[in-house]
């Protein structure tokens, strides 16, 4: 089965808006796992631009699911990691002007560095695992770097889908697909958690979902912009049936 981890960064980035107590991401993480959610995923800044330390500790006594923390590689958050002891910890490049994370971890280029840092993960019992673009290099790395998931950055697939309106005739969208499902394969067979995210969205997860030994989806601002408009329950609810159906296409409600 795949899982579902739900991103619920833009609850804080709405609170931070006002620079006010609500609403408050504990709750958010609540009506997730009420919807299906079967992790919930938040992301420290170093630039504290949404979720606040203090939430860390409010979304972990509320949750009873997974808990992914993404986080930059630095001394202070690997620090923060291991006091908090998430379930996974993701960690993802930052850039201080970036809207969102604009690209995966280069972890063939700070192999040094990552295995310290994976090796400190481990030690407090977290599982570490890197955010990275869908390139064999990276993959290779993630592996030599202790890592034990690898999250593929299905950002470059999702602009193909919208720029073809989901039309798989078109070359450059088969071959986005292609490349995130032939890393996936990569990623399993050097014994790592095959996991992807990013971008993702009610109208281009199913092809995503239907990868071979995918593991989890990580999506957020696609389920809270729709919660908009039905509630954070209602929107979980919707992504996990469409991840259900196109990974189990012939299981149905009523059993086989």
């Amino acid at each position: 089965m795949v899982e579902l981890g739900v991103n619920i960064d833009h609850i804080a980035t709405l609170r931070q808006a006002r620079l006010t107590y609500e609403p408050d991401p504990a709750w958010a993480a609540v009506e997730a796992q009420l919807g299906g959610a079967d992790v919930i995923t938040l992301h420290l800044r170093e630039d504290r631009r949404h979720i606040q330390d203090r939430d860390l500790q409010t979304v972990q006594h509320a949750c009873q699911v997974g808990l992914n923390l993404e986080m930059a590689a630095t001394d202070e958050m690997v620090e923060i990691a291991c006091a908090l002891g998430p379930h996974m910890a993701t960690l993802v490049p930052e850039g201080r002007q970036e809207v969102t994370t604009e690209g995966g971890l280069d972890v063939a280029g700070q192999l040094s560095r990552l295995k310290n840092v994976t090796a400190l993960l481990r030690e407090a019992g977290i599982c570490p695992s890197a955010f990275i673009d869908a390139d064999p290099d990276q993959v290779r790395a993630a592996a030599d770097a202790g890592f034990e998931a690898c999250e593929v950055h299905t950002g470059p697939y999702a602009h193909a889908f919208h720029a073809a309106a989901g039309n798989f005739r078109r070359p450059d969208l088969r071959q986005a697909l292609d490349r995130v499902a032939q890393t996936g394969s990569m990623i399993t067979a050097l014994g790592l958690r095959f996991n992807a995210g990013h971008a993702l969205n009610y109208a281009n997860v199913k092809p995503i979902a239907a990868l071979p030994a995918l593991e989890q989806l990580h999506i957020g601002h696609a389920i809270v912009s729709r919660a908009l408009f039905i509630g954070l329950r209602a929107a979980v609810t919707e992504m996990k049936q469409l991840i259900n159906t196109a990974a189990h296409p012939y299981t149905t409600s009523q059993g086989p």
